[in-house]
């Protein structure tokens, strides 16, 4: 289940609460009892590495070299 992170306009204290994605709107009140509450925007950051290939002969510029702009 998702979690979303939330601030309360009254307290202004930040909160998170897990809840299915169909609830993520659904209004939320605050640990202190606030119903004036907003929804935050929150980034996901993805951990590990993935490198890509590299062709033969080196590549380099934007296109691995193919288009004469490396």
């Amino acid at each position: 289940m998702p979690t979303y992170a939330y601030r309360c306009r009254e307290c202004t204290s930040t909160f998170e609460l897990n809840r299915p994605m169909s609830e993520s709107s659904s209004p939320a009140s605050c640990p202190e009892g606030h119903d004036d509450t907003v929804k935050l925007l929150t980034t996901v950051a993805l951990t590990g590495s993935a490198s890509a290939p590299v062709p033969a002969g080196g590549g380099g510029g934007c296109c691995g070299g193919a288009c004469g702009c490396g």
